[in-house]
């Protein structure tokens, strides 16, 4: 496998405001939301770094790795990700690739890694990420390292902030997943949110039975 060249990214910078407190610890099936991200990359991947601005001791008690934003002001998830090349390309020179995943979507299929290390094989685009019924998903992405200089540059001096407008100018592949029931990718943003959650959880359960 070669999921040495990939560095896994967890990105936990939102401000859960639409929440109305940090859901990155809200529990689900006795565990943090963030720690059903950070589980899944983990089986597959061998380093992931968590992108946020937090010093919370549930991280340094689980012996998580995190980093704040390399551009200050709460700017969204593409600083994010520019935050997460930065830092693979000062700390290492194992990494030519960085996945990243968000912290609020705990049913998303853990094929979407298994695809990102075919494609980091195949070498055939810089630039990936999901899609379900037509629907993108772009913090589901992988992120060839050669991208961090056009990034930056569109950042500061272009001042583009949305993934989507960044993403659809430089030649994005889509992998798309199919899905029946229910999205995989979504992600949990309020109270509502939770309690379907809780509910789907409880249903794929008794469907593994």
């Amino acid at each position: 496998m070669s999921e040495h060249n990939i560095l896994g990214a967890i990105l936990a910078g939102g401000q859960s405001k639409r929440m109305g407190k940090d859901k990155l610890f809200l529990e689900l099936d006795n565990k943090k939301l963030i720690e059903h991200s950070i589980d899944k990359v983990k089986k597959y991947l061998k380093q992931v770094i968590i992108i946020t601005n937090q010093n919370n001791e549930f991280f340094k008690r689980n012996n998580l790795k995190t980093v704040k934003d390399c551009i200050e002001g709460q700017l969204g998830p593409l600083v994010g990700i520019l935050t997460a090349m930065k830092w693979a390309k000062e700390n290492t020179s194992k990494y030519s690739w960085v996945a990243t995943f968000p912290c609020d979507t705990p049913f998303f299929p853990e094929s979407i890694i298994k695809s990102f290390i075919e494609e980091s094989e195949k070498k055939e685009s810089l630039l990936l990420s999901a899609s379900s019924h037509g629907r993108k998903h772009n913090i589901f992405g992988l992120w060839s390292l050669d991208l961090y200089d056009k990034l930056k540059n569109d950042l500061v001096n272009k001042k583009i902030r949305k993934v989507q407008d960044w993403t659809e100018k430089n030649q994005i592949k889509n992998l798309e997943f199919e899905f029946k029931d229910y999205d995989p990718f979504f992600n949990i943003n309020t109270k509502e949110d939770l309690e379907f959650a809780k509910k789907l959880s409880v249903k794929i359960k008794n469907e593994e039975k």
